[in-house]
């Protein structure tokens, strides 16, 4: 049998919480090979659950820097065991779970640069680095270190209007301003502060890789206007952190050329960014992951700090930036309302939104069965037409209360960030409930913009080989959107219906003022 053409291809690799994952991607922009490692199955002598190590207090987690390594060690032998051939790769890229940090040892970056290709990366490595278990984005232990930030910088608004977020536990200055009050020893003791996305770089560089822009985003140290560390935010969480840290780069750049041979190594990012590149975003546009939680990912021009939510430098375009906005109130509550009130049907539910009126003749409600994130309120309250309060409404009018609520809020928030919906905008529907043409519906209703739907099993991989290609054509030079456009199209599943603009133009700004109402109120349960 003749043997196949080589394809030359990019890597996309994602150093994620449980599993160290990587997928090829030829120039016509399809995946032809994946391979991963599972770290609580594969590597058990590490002991995680989860990919994590939870501590004692219940706030500290960690994982193992070594079984990064060895993950990596493992997926490259299988790549050469399948006959993968690495001299067809032209650039490669990766992701790493955002807010983690890697101390390297005095003395590391010149076991680096000398590393053999004989021997296991892992074995070369193992006295390279000062914290053996490194803090990730589970960890909530380190409130003091937060209000001590920002007491430093003048308040929580202004540390955000900084570095595109108030502080918070899992973010990197935080964390590190940990390990240098509880860990003085090894602080001193560290050459080299990698997030996971630079740290896995480094491994394919053999020298280290520089912190991006998106990624740096996600530390509550990077001013991301200048894309320059902060000095007052570096002062207050750690001494001489500029230099171990290093300086930051454009997310696009190529660090240089590293693994194989002639192959270019693109700077890592965040998997957060790297997903927003793997979706393809554009500007003006909107992706919408409805899962257990809910996130949204916004490409934003000219963001508007807050309290809430995170905006960080966009991955793909230098000159513009992304937001990020959680909601826990996802899944969940809307398969308790379907349980409650559509017969533990979906297909229920659906007939309840197709039988009510959009704005559902002003009967608005707000659903949080348990604390949210955004905004900070709990319980259910519901208002009738005159903004009145009411303990329940007619089950169909439930439902639709429930899913009118869920997008008026994510709309709400994503302006308050400083987005704004256009005349081009789509938005990319993803995870469990975007099978449901229905609520669907209500969300292109409620946008006034088309909803598509994607497949983002892997967009954080995905997203690391189109940025690998990005890298490879001239990064800021050249549009991502047109490196990019052979790939597979997402589907289009719901327009805008005749008159939603106006319904919602109206009744937005009265769900904005007693979300207000709530809050300023009791933050507990309603009566």
């Amino acid at each position: 049998m003749a043997e196949s053409a080589p394809r030359r291809c990019c890597l996309g690799w994602d150093f994620s919480t449980q599993q160290v994952k990587v997928v090829a991607v030829d120039a016509e922009m399809n995946v032809f090979y994946e391979e991963s490692v599972h770290f609580d199955r594969d590597l058990p002598e590490f002991g995680t659950r989860g990919g994590v190590h939870v501590h004692k207090d219940g706030l500290t987690v960690t994982s193992p820097v070594l079984m990064w390594v060895q993950a990596l060690d493992i997926i490259l032998e299988k790549m050469k065991a399948s006959g993968f051939d690495f001299s067809q790769v032209l650039a490669l890229s990766g992701a790493g779970q955002q807010h983690g940090s890697i101390y390297w040892q005095a003395g590391a970056q010149q076991a680096l640069k000398s590393l053999s290709p004989d021997l296991p990366l892992h074995q070369q490595l193992q006295a390279c680095f000062s914290i053996n278990d490194c803090p990730v984005w589970m960890d909530s232990s380190t409130t003091a270190q937060c209000r001590q930030l920002e007491a430093a910088v003048g308040g929580a608004q202004a540390l955000s209007c900084l570095t595109g977020s108030r502080a918070y536990e899992r973010f990197t200055g935080n964390q590190i301003a940990k390990i240098y009050q509880q860990n003085p020893k090894a602080y001193s003791h560290t050459e080299r502060i990698s997030l996971v996305s630079s740290f896995a770089a480094s491994l394919f560089l053999g020298s280290y890789s520089p912190i991006d822009y998106s990624d740096g985003s996600g530390m509550n140290l990077l001013h991301i206007q200048d894309k320059v560390w902060s000095q007052a935010c570096l002062g207050s969480c750690a001494p001489h952190l500029e230099e171990k840290l290093g300086p930051p780069v454009p997310s696009c750049s190529v660090v240089r050329y590293g693994f194989p041979p002639g192959c270019k190594v693109v700077a890592f990012t965040g998997d957060n960014p790297a997903s927003l590149a793997g979706m393809r975003l554009e500007e003006g546009d909107i992706a919408v992951s409805l899962g257990t939680s809910d996130t949204l990912f916004l490409w934003l021009q000219e963001p508007m700090p807050a309290l809430e939510g995170h905006i960080f430098c966009n991955p793909v375009d230098p000159q513009h930036y992304m937001a990020l906005l959680c909601f826990k109130n996802g899944s969940l509550m809307r398969e308790k309302i379907r349980d409650e009130f559509a017969s533990c049907s979906w297909s229920e539910f659906s007939k309840a939104l197709q039988s009510t009126e959009m704005g559902n003749g002003g009967n608005l409600g707000f659903y949080f069965d348990v604390m949210e994130i955004t905004p900070e309120i709990i319980g259910r309250h519901r208002f009738n037409t005159e903004k009145r309060k009411v303990s329940a409404f007619p089950g169909d009018m439930e439902v639709r209360a429930l899913i009118e609520g869920q997008f008026m809020a994510k709309r709400i928030h994503a302006e308050g960030l400083g987005y704004r919906v256009m005349s081009k905008t789509k938005i990319l529907a993803t995870g469990g409930a975007s099978h449901n043409r229905d609520i669907l519906q209500v969300l292109a209703d409620v946008f006034g913009a088309p909803v598509y739907v994607i497949d983002t099993a892997n967009s954080a991989c995905l997203g690391s080989a189109y940025r690998a290609f990005h890298g490879l054509a001239g990064g800021t030079d050249v549009p991502f959107s047109e490196v990019v456009k052979l790939a597979p199209n997402p589907r289009l599943a719901a327009t805008p219906s005749p008159g939603a603009s106006q319904v919602y133009e109206a009744l937005l700004p009265q769900f904005a003022k007693l979300e207000q109402r709530i809050l300023s109120q009791t933050r507990g349960p309603p009566e």
